[in-house]
């Protein structure tokens, strides 16, 4: 069951539909995530790509210090509106982009050697030219080990276009290299990331010596409930100490947001056929939880519980329809303890990290609005969407 302060009587005082932030929820994951860096002796920073909302960053910086960016766009926003420079990896950086990366980035790691011997040159003109602006370069490894079952989002299945491996790494590292940058997890457990650094050490530790700092990536979802975190501090204290010149980095995504906040829906019609009843929502999974349908996973719905029982067999059980022309924009069954009708509301848990970053204007289908939860129960709409911003992607 997942925690909210949102009760049914507050779904009115959100536009319709609405991503909705839940401080005092973002501020527990908040106060987990600033102990265990401070307990272990690591720095933990904010990963874009599974959460933006810059109009949140302020809050964040009473927590965390730094962010990590894979596009010029998010470097650009965190130098503009997180106050900070990120620490930078794309697979492939462009020359055109290359400045702007520089001027925005305290670090940046290259996906292969090639990319290393193209752009180090440059960067060490740069900090010539930049003394208090030093950016620093690291190489993304990969440990050809992962324990993420989906291939989709395992960088380490076999053929991955990401990070070199050990046996291509050359005897010494390039002039300018400080760091290592290794990713394969994906909301894991600590006891994944404890099993993993066995490999990462195994394979690239005569190395170490010659770096400043060892980045392990995300995927460590420290803020789930059943997650280990006395033993995740227990991993990172015994890395530190086998490698006490290494600062130690770790850059999640999921766990800063995780379970903090729905995406609060309204049903607009209900149709039939072949016994199969769908209510129609005011929002789209294809357009505003594209996961849903990629991965695929389900998020919870609240006061429902998923079945696999035949429509016909069983009261109030819907499928819930996407408000999109894509035919497959539909989410399980549901049953739910009353019949839907139309202005039911419908609360999908949990979509506020990576589903607000992933969202499209596929159909013309605005975003739903963004608002904040205040933990004094005021409501704050940070943002909503209009024909204005469709118009735009398509000037």
């Amino acid at each position: 069951m997942v925690d909210s302060y949102i009760q049914p009587q507050d779904y009115s005082r959100f536009p319709s539909p609405c991503y909705v932030i839940e401080e005092r929820l973002l501020r527990r994951n908040l106060e987990l995530i600033s102990r265990v860096a401070r307990e272990a002796d690591v720095e933990i920073i904010l990963a874009f790509k599974a959460f933006a909302l810059w109009k949140t960053f302020p809050l964040f910086r009473q927590y965390i210090h730094a962010t990590t960016a894979s596009s010029p766009s998010e470097a650009l926003l965190s130098l503009n509106e997180f106050g900070a420079r990120a620490h930078t990896f794309s697979p492939a950086y462009e020359e055109k982009d290359w400045e702007t990366l520089l001027a925005c980035s305290s670090h940046v790691t290259f996906n292969s050697l090639s990319q290393a011997a193209k752009f180090l040159p440059t960067t060490a003109r740069w900090n010539r030219q930049n003394p208090a602006r030093q950016v620093s370069c690291g190489l993304r490894v990969n440990p050809e080990y992962s324990e993420i079952q989906t291939d989709l989002y395992n960088p380490c299945a076999p053929g991955s276009r990401f990070g070199v491996l050990a046996e291509n790494m050359p005897r010494a590292l390039p002039l300018g290299i400080e760091g290592f940058h290794c990713h394969n997890h994906c909301e894991s457990t600590a006891q994944a990331l404890a099993r993993s650094l066995e490999h990462l050490e195994d394979k690239f530790g005569k190395w170490f010596p010659s770096l400043k700092w060892l980045n392990l990536g995300g995927g460590h979802l420290m803020t789930r409930k059943d997650y280990n975190v006395p033993l995740l501090i227990q991993t990172l204290r015994g890395l530190r100490q086998r490698w006490p010149t290494l600062h130690v980095i770790l850059e999640p995504g999921s766990a800063f947001a995780w379970q903090t906040g729905p995406l609060i829906s309204q049903v607009v019609d209900v149709v039939e056929n072949h016994g199969i009843r769908t209510a129609i929502l005011n929002v789209s999974f294809a357009c505003h939880a594209p996961d849903t349908l990629e991965m695929p996973y389900w998020p919870e719905v609240r006061g429902a519980r998923w079945t696999q029982q035949p429509q016909a067999q069983t009261p109030h059980l819907y499928r819930l329809g996407g408000n999109s022309c894509l035919s497959g924009d539909f989410l399980g069954s549901w049953q739910f303890d009353h019949e839907l009708r139309e202005g039911d509301y419908v609360v999908l848990e949990d979509m506020i990290h990576y589903t607000t970053v992933k969202t499209t204007l596929f159909n013309g289908i605005s975003h739903p609005s963004i608002a904040i939860h205040h933990e004094d129960g005021s409501v704050e709409v940070l943002r909503e969407f209009s024909y204005d911003d469709y118009r735009s992607r398509m000037d």
